[in-house]
């Protein structure tokens, strides 16, 4: 199957596995892809799982016709890529195989010798020409094996991902991908979420076009829909909007304070809930769950002084994988001496930045009056922020949402007649309570500015401490006049129609100018708040935080020029032009400062 110009597919499927790598369900069995790369040179990238050699074989055979590999690109040690390496080399006796010295190194542990008279070791920025093309290599150690290389080809804009991008099913599944790679990311990438940041960070800087991973099909259409994806995924962020609830039941009644806690959270308007028995479905899906939304109730009855076997494997599976940046919940039951919320915490201490609800349910046995009302509190508590974004029976005019301005930053959000679009101040004050008016100053050279000053109104968008750094890449290294800062986006409104954040906010201000000053090269915005809403008791994100906490350090070790003090970009050389723009966040020269 011809991918691209040059490109093919010789990939093959596996429809008689059930358990990928001995634990893992794949109803739609399996893929293990291979490619082959023709030019002036022939480059065949990796090879497949050993039960498969021959067909494999065959299929690079159909494509070679008469012509002979000169290279055997091994990304991934994996036996399910690297089992016939060995069986090619006899085939192809003049082969070169291309991999990372740590691959070699694994190859004598798997084949007894390291081809050390025709292997050639490449590592971050090497090259291999093949003629019309040039492949580049991009270490990705631990992503999810220490040995790990990418390969990108210049002609074609292709990514050649290894176990990036990848998802459970063979090539002829009828499925959604995104369920099968999350499932397919969480199980067997998701410990690495700092390790594939940095391949992204890496990737950013290329074109690519197409995504052609080790398992899976080729991506080719919508690849900012999979990138954001694993953006998310690899940050511990929240994909989809919801609560999740793990539960474990010896004899019914702690599975039904599950029910009716999911009723009530649909009740009061939890747009999505999912709800896993543990000792009955796929931990693996269970898994998924508790990284894909933001809130995860973990219900489980007290078993010989702990906790219940499923629930303590599905928080160890949890913590494995660097489990964090979640809000969580917790229903304990105890006939006589309950002991599963303090066992739970226990095990969660080693997770970072977990919020927990302050209402736990406590069950003696079976749910009474009070243990009811614990859950009504809980259902009320976890929803609180999903009712004040979409205002039904919430206060619109709570004067506590202005308490959360301070020195801090800010999304300021409006709307041109055609696009949404936004913007990250830190300029933000109230002036006066009676009535309630607030004065914010934008930089006249900002969209934003021109777009407010012809439409008299916008809304001020409070980040909380959770918010990472790609919402200020989003909304302050990018201009609007050019760019959809909203695109894939849930889509959340106030009452004067415009868009306010779907999460990393804990309040927001629907404002309408009453009069405008100019201050030189900003325009202070004095406004009526016209509807104040809390989303939530997140705190502040101050600038502080963000300098401290947020921004990414700048890489400066060993390097002579200037910094940005807002991005972190670094210039090297002896002076820094006066009428420079930093190319990541386009603010002026005034904002670096020379590296110490």
């Amino acid at each position: 199957m011809k991918i691209a110009d040059g490109i093919f597919y010789v990939g093959v499927n596996d429809r008689k596995i059930d358990l990928f790598e001995g634990q893992y369900v794949v109803p739609e069995g399996m893929a293990y892809n291979s490619y082959v790369i023709i030019d002036d040179a022939v480059a065949v990238m990796d090879t497949v799982d050993a039960k498969f050699t021959h067909e494999w074989l065959d299929n690079v055979q159909k494509v070679l016709g008469r012509r002979k590999p000169d290279y055997l690109v091994v990304q991934h040690m994996e036996p399910d890529h690297s089992a016939n390496i060995n069986n090619f080399a006899k085939l192809y006796p003049e082969v070169k195989i291309v991999a990372s010295k740590k691959a070699f190194t694994m190859m004598k542990n798997f084949f007894g010798t390291e081809f050390e008279d025709r292997r050639i070791i490449v590592g971050d920025g090497d090259a291999l020409p093949l003629g019309k093309r040039t492949l580049k290599f991009v270490t990705a150690p631990m992503v999810h094996w220490p040995e790990v290389i990418v390969t990108y080809d210049p002609l074609t804009k292709t990514l050649f991902s290894a176990d990036g991008f990848g998802k459970f099913g063979a090539l002829d599944a009828d499925e959604d991908w995104a369920c099968e790679a999350r499932r397919y990311y969480f199980g067997i990438v998701g410990k690495y979420g700092a390790q594939v940041q940095a391949l992204l960070k890496k990737a950013a800087s290329l074109e690519i076009e197409r995504i052609c991973p080790l398992h899976g099909p080729i991506l080719s259409e919508n690849l900012s829909y999979y990138i954001n994806l694993y953006n998310i995924w690899s940050s511990y962020g929240v994909e989809t909007e919801g609560v999740t609830i793990a539960y474990t039941s010896v004899y019914g009644h702690t599975e039904e304070a599950v029910k009716k806690l999911a009723d009530k959270l649909k009740e009061n308007g939890c747009p999505k809930v999912a709800v896993n028995d543990l000792a009955r479905c796929d931990m693996a899906e269970a898994v998924e769950d508790a990284f894909r939304y933001g809130k995860i109730v973990l219900a489980t009855t007290t078993y010989n002084a702990d906790i219940f076997p499923f629930m303590r494997t599905f928080i160890d599976a949890l913590t494995e994988r660097n489990f964090s940046n979640k809000t969580v919940a917790i229903i304990e039951n105890g006939s006589w001496a309950p002991m599963a919320a303090k066992t739970m915490k226990g095990m969660l201490e080693k997770c970072r930045n977990i919020k927990y609800c302050d209402n736990t349910v406590h069950i003696m046995s079976a749910l009474n009056e009070e243990s009811g009302k614990e859950l009504d509190a809980l259902a009320s508590e976890l929803c609180a922020e999903y009712a004040a974004r979409k205002g039904e029976g919430v206060n619109k005019n709570d004067p506590t949402a202005l308490f959360n301005i301070g020195y801090g930053l800010y999304v300021v959000t409006s709307n041109d007649g055609e696009k949404d679009n936004g913007l990250i101040v830190n300029t933000v004050t109230q002036v006066t309570n009676t009535p309630n008016r607030v004065a914010v100053t934008i930089n006249k050279q900002n969209y934003s500015h021109h777009v407010i000053k012809q439409t008299g109104k916008m809304n001020v968008n409070v980040l909380s401490t959770d918010a990472p750094f790609k919402v200020f890449e989003n909304f302050g290294f990018r201009s609007g006049r050019t760019v959809d800062k909203f695109e894939g986006c849930e889509k959340y409104t106030s009452d004067n129609g415009l868009r306010f954040l779907p999460r990393y906010i804990n309040s927001f201000m629907s404002l309408k100018v009453e009069s405008y000053v100019d201050v030189g090269t900003h325009g202070m915005f004095i406004c009526e708040v016209t509807e104040a809403r809390v989303i939530n008791s997140n705190p502040t994100m101050t600038y502080a935080y963000y300098q401290e906490n947020v921004k990414p350090k700048p890489k400066t070790e060993g390097k002579k020029g200037y910094v940005c003090k807002i991005c972190g970009y670094v210039y090297e050389g002896e002076e820094l032009p006066e009428d420079f723009v930093c190319p990541l966040c386009k603010h002026g020269a005034a904002d670096f400062e020379p590296i110490k």
